[in-house]
């Protein structure tokens, strides 16, 4: 991470300190409260939106292959497989999906 991406980390998480402290004071506004869940409700879809497309990638990947996304990454990880540029990508995918459903996770739970 760039320094400059710390500073701008550092003024979020301070930020986000600030609106948890209004919010734990019952202090926040109806504003304040729309825009977050807006934000939320944003994320969440485009979240949504960018699994799906990984997913339908996938599985072309799976159908060019005869092999599951699942059982490809286990395979990949156990070093199993060879290096070429399409198992490298589509390990990517799967990662890339992990993170994302990970990301979902969090933000569709309470």
């Amino acid at each position: 991470m760039s320094e400059m991406q710390g500073v701008t980390n550092n003024n979020v998480a301070a930020q986000l300190e600030k609106l948890a402290r209004l919010y734990q004071q019952q202090q926040a506004s109806e504003v304040m409260t729309r825009t977050l869940d807006k934000l939320l409700h944003y994320e969440t879809e485009l979240s949504q939106e960018q699994l799906s497309q990984l997913q339908e990638k996938m599985r072309q990947f799976e159908q060019a292959y005869h092999l599951s996304s699942e059982e490809f990454y286990r395979r990949f990880q156990a070093g199993e497989t060879d290096d070429r540029m399409d198992y490298v990508e589509w390990a990517s995918m799967v990662q890339m999906a992990h993170n994302l459903q990970a990301r979902l996770d969090l933000l569709t739970n309470d």
